[in-house]
């Protein structure tokens, strides 16, 4: 463990603002500061940093805690590392501890560094087999400087060269198994997952290696495999040559399908072109480019899958600050294939051309109707209507709304007309969604109490419980007083009682209960929840009286006898259903 003191060292020289405001983009207001959630996708700013706390809270997606908890969800560290960073930004030594999570990692990123140097060499070894995967890369039209630079290499077609090789460098049997290269055999054996394939390592923002592609020299089944998520690898938050295209000063990126159309934009001189790892874009890719791009091209492949993923993209960035455009491939079946047949020039040329993001959805909309026919051209009015009520600017809707007059030989008039009456019903729509969602942010809305643990009234005492929490947290003084009343585990909700033992065994150790000290001792969602009431509390000055009244009403929930007094929160769940049933039969 390390040791709390140095914890609330790193924690002082790290001042929450600052941190938070080199990933984020915040706005000062009043006492605190405001920005655009690093993760949810969201166009108003629902993300608050609370300088006076050293916390932050998103009132968007929940997500809460101190700049330790920031750093570790942004930069998917253990708890450990994140202090570790952290230490490092502030100039201060490493703390002499045991992480074996932390160490766990590191092994596996030098596991993954081993071997990509080990594919690397085998690709330019002596031998069949590495004569044929260089000439695999050299029909695929790479240079020995693109190679280098992507680190692409050769696993040799058999089962134990590659974990041969990172035994002799003392890498032990569960850290092979961890770093998900190697797997057991049905009986008992460990072998290579990657055989006979040309590889691709994939690195982390940092330059870490954290996985491997692999592609077989022909089409055989399955033509390619990918490592598995591990503690280093979590495919849904990494990007392929985001290491690479994040040095260009041009904030203008290029979305592939595919490793191998990144290589070949980046050989061709488009330094921004990158790929999401795994089977499809996911909202905290997108979240990851906002922190390197203005604006994004879609440059999926023309197939059905790659339409179907440019669909798919295109919704996830429709909540995204990034402009969104669309580049479609003609006369070839992607960016590899085009470069190839027509070079980096007409290539450029038709990325200048591309089309945005609402000229390509009403062009797919207008693909499936026939505007020779009344018929088609009612359907396609239609549907472009609903399109048009969107979240675009009204500069737009005027643009699109005369084109699509134009199309369809139908007045602007008529079109104006019909998409007005679209509009006044979706702002019906949102003004009855706005009403939902204020009702739903009252205080008792954000408390989860099951109706078992005694209905409304349980509302109210875990309310009292949640201030309470607060008052410690913001008036260390009001400790000893809330100590000398209740124990933590006579109170209502787990999460309640885990936090405010924390409190008190801070309180025991001389250490100031806030965020940072709670941490190690508090689930990861118990700290969210905290954060959230201390949002909840940031202009409210909770006095002594204030304490005393929630002490009363959480005292007077207990049960009063001495036999109840005693009871596990099992039985007190118990105890607390068979009053309110006694209650209803009255």
């Amino acid at each position: 463990m390390i040791p709390q003191e140095y914890i609330q060292e790193v924690v002082a020289r790290n001042d929450i603002t600052d941190v938070i405001g080199s990933y984020v983009q915040l706005r000062h207001r009043g006492r605190t500061h405001t920005g655009l959630c690093p993760f949810h996708s969201e166009k108003t700013p629902s993300f608050v940093v609370y300088p006076e706390t050293q916390s932050y809270y998103c009132f968007g997606c929940g997500a809460g805690g101190d700049v330790i908890t920031f750093i570790r969800t942004m930069n998917n560290l253990g708890y450990v590392e994140a202090v570790k960073f952290l230490a490092a930004r502030a100039g201060m030594p490493l703390p002499d501890e045991d992480d074996k999570a932390g160490k766990m990692r590191s092994r596996i990123l030098e596991i993954n560094k081993q071997a990509a140097r080990f594919f690397y060499q085998c690709l330019n070894a002596n031998n069949e087999q590495a004569s044929a995967a260089r000439a695999y890369w050299r029909r695929r039209g790479l240079s020995d400087g693109t190679i280098r630079r992507f680190g692409l290499g050769w696993a040799p077609d058999d089962f134990r060269s590659t974990l041969n090789w990172l035994r002799e460098r003392g890498f032990n049997e569960e850290e092979l198994l961890a770093s998900g290269l190697v797997k057991r055999s049905e009986k008992g054996n460990l072998y290579n997952i990657f055989r006979g394939r040309v590889m691709t390592p994939i690195f982390d923002l940092r330059g870490n290696v954290i996985a491997f592609g692999g592609r077989v020299l022909g089409d055989e089944k399955p033509k390619y495999i990918n490592s598995p998520e591990t503690p280093v690898y979590k495919k849904s938050r990494a990007m392929f040559a985001l290491n690479l295209a994040k040095k260009s000063p041009s904030r203008r990126y290029i979305l592939c399908e595919g490793y191998m159309d990144v290589i070949s934009l980046h050989q061709a001189g488009f330094d921004t072109a990158v790929a999401a790892c795994g089977t499809a874009l996911t909202g905290e890719q997108v979240k990851l480019l906002e922190n390197y791009a203005d604006e994004v091209v879609l440059c999926y492949d023309s197939d059905e899958a790659g339409q179907k993923a440019t669909a798919r993209s295109l919704e996830l960035f429709s909540h995204s600050p990034i402009k969104v455009s669309v580049l479609t491939v003609t006369g070839a079946k992607d960016p590899d294939e085009f470069i190839k047949k027509f070079g980096k020039n007409r290539f450029e040329m038709l990325l200048n051309g591309t089309h945005n993001a609402l000229e390509y959805k009403l062009g797919k909309l207008k693909d499936n109707y026939d505007l020779a026919t009344d018929a088609g051209r009612v359907g396609y009015i239609q549907d472009a209507i609903r399109l048009l009520t969107g979240h675009i600017t009204p500069t737009e809707r005027e643009v699109y709304a005369g084109r699509l007059a134009q199309e369809t030989n139908v007045s602007k008039a008529s079109i104006q007309s019909q998409l007005d009456a679209a509009l006044r019903q979706a702002d019906r729509r949102e003004d009855r969604r706005r009403q939902k969602e204020l009702l739903n942010q009252g205080t008792a809305a954000q408390i989860k109490v099951p109706y078992s643990l005694g209905g409304e009234k349980a509302l109210g005492i875990a309310n009292a419980e949640q201030q309470l929490l607060a008052a410690m947290l913001k008036n260390a003084d009001f400790i000893p007083l809330v100590r000398s009343r209740i124990q933590p585990d006579k109170l209502l909700l787990p999460d309640m009682q885990q936090a405010c033992q924390a409190v008190f065994n801070c309180y025991d150790r001389g250490i100031t209960a806030e965020l940072a000290t709670l941490a190690p001792e508090v689930t990861p969602e118990t700290l969210s929840l905290l954060s959230a009431i201390l949002a909840r509390n940031h202009d409210v000055a909770i006095t002594r009286q204030d304490v005393e009244m929630y002490l009363d009403r959480i005292e007077q929930s207990f049960p009063k006898s001495a036999q109840a007094a005693q009871m596990s929160p099992e039985e007190l769940e118990a105890y607390i259903r068979s009053l309110r049933d006694k209650k209803m039969k009255k």
